[in-house]
């Protein structure tokens, strides 16, 4: 029995008789390969765009731009930082409430704010 919205891998890890810290330290890696990737690339556009913004003439259409680019950036920040602090901690730190949140914004919560 999960105590879990979801049957998610780190909940499924804690119920497991053997030693798993192989497998933590592999979905450690491979989560921060798969966080770091995405999101450098996220941020890298956003200096494109800041930049490219930024020589707009006028203030209204550089207030346009930066309320658009705000709400998306709210939403990525936070699906981000809420899939690291799930995924990027050790399983010894990790509380089975503040799982289910984290599984909550992500299921729920981000997707609704999605604009």
């Amino acid at each position: 029995k999960l105590p879990h919205f979801f049957c998610d891998l780190m909940p499924l890890l804690k119920l497991s008789c053997s030693d798993t810290h192989t497998n933590e330290l592999v979905i450690f890696v491979f989560g921060l390969f798969m966080g770091i990737s995405p999101l450098s690339g996220i941020l890298l556009s956003y200096i494109c765009i800041f930049w490219a913004v930024s020589k707009i003439p006028s203030a209204q259409g550089k207030w346009k731009a930066f309320s658009t680019c705000g709400s998306h950036l709210t939403v990525v920040s936070l699906f981000y930082g809420t899939i690291f602090a799930v995924y990027l901690q050790p399983a010894s730190l990790a509380s089975s409430q503040k799982d289910k949140v984290a599984a909550l914004m992500c299921g729920v919560v981000i997707p609704m704010l999605n604009p």
